[in-house]
């Protein structure tokens, strides 16, 4: 039986996430948006639901799969600013989303120049 909830777990996370994603992908086929607008419009899409009560619910529901895309990424920031505001005031508003997202932010600083050491750079065409 537990088995079957971790089964279930996993497939919200699996579905919500993907179609995040393909939200993203379809943006990227069928757009001339840059790859970094996406990147901004999902970070600032997250940020915006959160801020209008959207994006609580399906953090709830799909978990993982509503937290680790870059909607996720918004949603953190905003949890975080809405926690530093209520404990520091206006300070809070200026320094919570990037104290709760700091984490997030080291990992990628730090893959990213992982994967720098062990990639050969190379042009596209």
């Amino acid at each position: 039986m537990i088995a079957l909830e971790y089964l279930w777990e996993y497939g919200k996370a699996f579905v919500v996430g993907g179609l995040i994603c393909v939200v993203g992908q379809i943006l990227i086929d069928r757009t001339k948006l840059t790859p970094a607008r996406i990147l901004v419009l999902f970070v600032t899409l997250g940020v915006a639901l959160t801020a209008v009560g959207l994006y609580e619910p399906l953090v709830k529901f799909a978990g993982s799969g509503a937290t680790v895309p870059l909607t996720g990424f918004g949603y953190t920031m905003a949890k975080g600013t809405e926690k530093a505001v209520q404990e520091h005031g206006l300070l809070g508003a200026l320094s919570g989303g990037v104290t709760s997202a700091a984490a997030g932010i080291a990992a990628a600083v730090v893959f990213g120049y992982l994967a720098a050491l062990v990639s050969k750079p190379g042009d596209k065409s």
